[in-house]
């Protein structure tokens, strides 16, 4: 194995996207076409690679200023515990460091501990809201 290698690419095969997404058994893997389309509608993807194994990815949305949304950061649990998400989000970070806020909404209460420790934390009073419209 030559070691893991990250790339700023928003180029994913379906089958690429489809794997990684289910593997940590997100439902948003069911829809590898649109994951494909918002891949390269993002802002910003960094992602994380075994040979030519897709293994992780970070994607950031933002409006070029302001502010920046980090939406998708995921690794292949076969890979978990080797520090990808960390250097997955330490590169992700430097491309916003310019930003004025940089936001994240966790939607697993146990990765709060890791977005911590970059410094992330609960932003004021409001609470976060979301329409899923996924079927």
């Amino acid at each position: 194995m030559a070691g893991i290698t990250y790339q700023e690419t928003k180029d994913f095969t379906v089958a690429e996207l489809e794997r990684l997404f289910l593997s940590v058994g997100w439902d948003s893997g069911r829809y590898p076409d649109r994951l494909k389309r918002g891949m390269k509608n993002s802002s910003q993807v960094i992602s994380a690679w075994d040979g030519d194994k897709l293994i992780g990815l970070v994607r950031g949305l933002d409006d070029g200023e302001t502010v920046a949304f980090l939406h998708y950061l995921l690794v292949d649990p076969a890979y978990q515990g080797r520090h990808i998400g960390q250097k997955l989000m330490e590169r992700i970070l430097e491309k916003y460091k310019h930003m004025l806020h940089v936001k994240i909404m966790p939607s697993d209460p146990k990765t709060i501990p890791f977005y911590e420790r970059f410094g992330f934390g609960a932003g004021g009073s409001y609470t976060a809201m979301e329409l899923n419209q996924m079927q």
